[in-house]
């Protein structure tokens, strides 16, 4: 994932591109029309992101309350909102680059 922070404005909000879809929309309207197997595939490569993540987590003795409780603190937060358009924008890039 990029930890680029862009500090001007020099693109107005840049969680719009200038089609003024989100990473999310683009995401949902590509998932749409690609090849399924394709999605399949790198939508499983996410889940699987994910369980490794939650085991690191329960290694470190950090429990399922602890993670919604933390998840309910940041229902409003522009670090994770950036962060969820960058898993998007990642999937995205994957899905388009192995259908063309």
């Amino acid at each position: 994932m990029s930890n680029y922070i862009d500090e001007d404005d020099d693109y107005g909000d840049y969680k719009d591109d200038f089609w003024g879809r989100t990473p999310q929309s683009s995401y949902f309207e590509i998932a749409k029309t690609a090849n399924q197997n394709i999605v399949e595939k790198e939508l499983e490569a996410v889940f699987r992101r994910l369980a490794v993540v939650e085991r690191m987590l329960e290694e470190k003795d950090i429990d399922e309350e602890m993670i919604k409780q933390e998840i309910s603190r940041t229902v409003i937060d522009e670090d994770i909102d950036g962060r969820t358009g960058s898993v998007f924008i990642d999937l995205v890039g994957r899905i388009v680059t192995q259908c063309e």
